[in-house]
């Protein structure tokens, strides 16, 4: 990333020798060029936005794009320009003021060339609510690639938003800046399958308790049903219909040597697979995830999942050796990218069945 910032810094001296300078062109943040991937809420110009993961498509000509946008407190953000999401983004943007101008990319170019960006939150709901307003190119912007035929929606806790993916020891204590989301199990998962993914995860939740009895009353199933992770006034109503959802809850539950009753667990788990079928159908798919913390998870799960009476609900458990509890671990033993990549791998065979994606010979 230094090297992208030296660059772009020499390009800058030589447009500027030149003397010429292409006029900038803006648009607002929803115009309906620009394809946005998770939950969004679109007020007039602005929009806006806290669930981890959520990103946006860009695509314009000239060699440069700036974003104006603001934050309630403080995310990051992944950059990619002319690439694909991979493992490591071109550039980190901070977003933490309420109105903010961020260079995104400049190379100045003596003729126009077609760009492709891309922006996605690092950080999750708790760290603030984003609202980009606008976007300004020294070209056009053109329609950004749309959402892709595939669609993967991940419901979980902490493991889910990344906390502490970036991270390379158990004992690191937790950053902001070291959550991304983007090296999590279901990023892999979607890199893998060439699909698209939406995240609705907060840390410390669970299904019926909430890790340390933190905020109680406010589980999974009632975070689920909303467009903000932080705010309950604007409730989902979806637009896209995924072709899997996976759960990955249960470690809260379980925290600090208690949990709750396997009724009142099985209950609300039951009533999180209700509002998933309610968005997108009784036949929707579902793929509850039991934690590999303690075996006692699997069992209150596996209620849920056969007890629940809708159909095409799947469940998978994970040993306490699928990980290294080391290398694979990062910031208060939370997995790192190499524990994501390993939980994906397991995960592998049972998306390719359950939505019929084929399994292919590339990496994960």
């Amino acid at each position: 990333m230094k090297r992208f910032a030296l660059a772009t810094a020499s390009l800058l001296c030589c447009a500027a020798l030149s003397g010429k300078v292409t006029p900038e062109k803006s648009i607002p943040a929803s115009d309906s060029r620009i394809t946005y991937i998770g939950r969004t809420l679109i007020q007039g110009d602005s929009v806006s936005f806290d669930w981890s993961g959520v990103y946006a498509r860009v695509s314009f000509t000239g060699g440069y794009l700036a974003l104006r946008a603001g934050d309630t407190h403080c995310n990051y953000y992944n950059v990619w320009i002319d690439k694909g999401m991979g493992e490591t983004p071109d550039l980190v943007v901070k977003i933490d003021r309420p109105d903010t101008l961020l260079v995104l990319f400049n190379a100045p170019e003596k003729k126009p060339r077609a760009h492709k960006a891309i922006i996605q939150k690092r950080s999750e709901g708790e760290q603030g609510t984003t609202t980009f307003r606008e976007f300004t190119a020294r070209g056009i912007f053109s329609d950004a690639d749309p959402l892709k035929p595939r669609v993967i929606e991940a419901v979980g806790d902490s493991y889910t938003c990344g906390y502490g993916s970036e991270s390379d020891s158990r004992n690191d204590p937790f950053i902001v800046a070291e959550e991304n989301a983007n090296l999590t199990y279901e990023f892999y998962l979607a890199r893998y399958f060439d699909a698209d993914c939406f995240v609705v995860a907060h840390s410390g939740r669970g299904i019926a308790r909430n890790y340390g009895d933190a905020v109680p009353g406010e589980w999974m199933p009632d975070l689920y049903l909303r467009v903000f992770d932080k705010d309950p006034e604007y409730l989902y109503k979806p637009s896209v219909k995924p072709a899997i959802t996976t759960v990955y809850l249960g470690t809260n539950d379980f925290s600090v040597d208690k949990q709750p009753s396997k009724r009142s667990f099985v209950k609300n788990y039951i009533k999180l697979i209700s509002e998933i079928k309610a968005n997108y159908g009784e036949n929707h798919p579902v793929l509850c995830i039991a934690p590999m913390h303690d075996r006692l998870h699997e069992d209150y799960i596996r209620s849920a999942a056969d007890e629940c009476g809708f159909p095409e609900v799947y469940f998978v458990g994970f040993d306490p050796r699928l990980h290294d509890w080391d290398g694979d671990l990062g910031a208060a033993w939370h997995p790192n990218r190499h524990g994501h990549r390993k939980i994906a791998l397991a995960l592998l065979p049972y998306i390719s069945t359950i939505t019929g994606w084929p399994l292919e010979d590339k990496v994960l």
